[in-house]
C-alpha cells in the first residue's frame, strides 16, 4: 500500500522559514516525479514546486527564489524548504507523486503565516 505522509507545517511569523517533508512508503521517490501543491481556503489547489525522477526542479513564479524542493533518496523523502514566508503562503500543503498513470497524494499539512 502506498502512503505519502507530509509533516513540518505549523505557525510561523512573516519572514520566517519552514521545511516540509513528504515521506513515502510503497513507492521509490527517485522513480517518480513529485510535486508540492498548496490550497488556501476557498481557492483551488495550485502546484508550487516539482522535482522529476532525474532531479530537475521547477517552481511557480510566486515562490521562485524563496522555496526549494529537494529529495533525499536514502530517506525516500521529498522536502520543501520555504523561506521568507508571507501571509499569502498560508495554505494546506500537499505532496503528490506520479509515474505514468499512477498518482498518489498525501493528506496535507497546514502552514499558517501570522504575526
Amino acid at each position: 500500500q502506498v502512503q505519502l505522509v507530509e509533516s513540518g507545517g505549523g505557525l510561523v511569523q512573516p519572514g520566517g522559514s519552514l521545511r516540509l517533508s513528504c515521506a513515502a512508503s510503497g513507492i521509490t521517490f527517485s522513480m517518480y516525479t513529485t510535486y508540492w501543491y498548496r490550497q488556501a481556503p476557498g481557492k483551488q489547489r495550485d502546484m508550487v514546486a516539482t522535482i522529476t525522477s532525474g532531479g530537475t526542479t521547477d517552481y511557480d513564479d510566486s515562490v521562485k527564489g524563496r522555496f526549494t524542493i529537494s529529495r533525499d533518496n536514502a530517506k525516500n523523502t521529498v522536502y520543501l524548504q520555504m523561506n521568507s514566508l508571507q501571509p499569502e503562503d498560508m495554505a494546506v500543503y500537499y505532496c503528490r507523486s506520479s509515474r505514468g498513470s499512477r498518482t498518489y497524494w498525501g493528506q496535507g499539512t497546514q502552514v499558517t503565516v501570522s504575526s
